[in-house]
């Protein structure tokens, strides 16, 4: 996997989109999370195709923190089984991937 990622997740509300976001950015667990407005998801579920209007976050951080990160997002997670997956970064301006380093270092300013 790419040294950095970005987390995409969909949840039910702008509620629950900036309760994540506050907490894993809080807990330096992503360095910048994005919510985007509502998006409608169509997808299987249960034996049936459904539809929802869902917000959708985007969050960068670390390879490494991505355990960490899937954790904290399932426990704040309405959802029995929540989209969360992470898309490698090939490639990055060199000061945007620092920042991104050292926003989600456990330690700040390591």
């Amino acid at each position: 996997m790419a040294e950095f990622v970005e987390v995409h997740v969909t949840v039910p509300d702008r509620d629950a989109a900036e309760r994540i976001a506050d907490v894993v950015v809080g807990e330096r667990l992503a360095a910048a999370a994005q919510l985007v407005a509502p998006i409608t998801s169509v997808y299987w579920w249960r034996g049936e195709i459904n539809r929802a209007e869902e917000w959708l976050l985007f969050m960068k951080t670390t390879a490494g923190r991505f355990d960490e990160l899937a954790a904290a997002i399932r426990e704040l997670h309405p959802y029995e089984v929540p989209q969360i997956i992470a898309v490698p970064l090939v490639a990055g301006t060199a000061d945007y991937l620092e920042w991104i380093r050292r926003e989600t270092s456990p330690e700040p300013g390591a």
